[in-house]
């Protein structure tokens, strides 16, 4: 039996994709990760960090003024 992927419901957002759903949802609207996201996302799952520490990181690397 398939193992269906696990969503979240949460009172602020309503609704959270996974990224495999977010992945077949950007590939039917041709949307791709450049090859520096890609590498700065298989870092985040080598350290095993946590969605917050990922946003943090990632809020950092795009804040304007850096």
């Amino acid at each position: 039996m398939t193992k269906k992927p696990a969503t979240t419901r949460d009172a602020k957002s309503g609704f959270t994709l996974g990224r495999e759903g977010f992945a077949k949802i950007s590939a039917v609207e041709g949307i791709r990760l450049g090859a520096d996201m890609e590498r700065r996302f298989r870092e985040f799952d080598r350290q095993e960090l946590s969605a917050g520490d990922r946003r943090k990181i990632i809020a950092r690397a795009f804040a304007k003024g850096r």
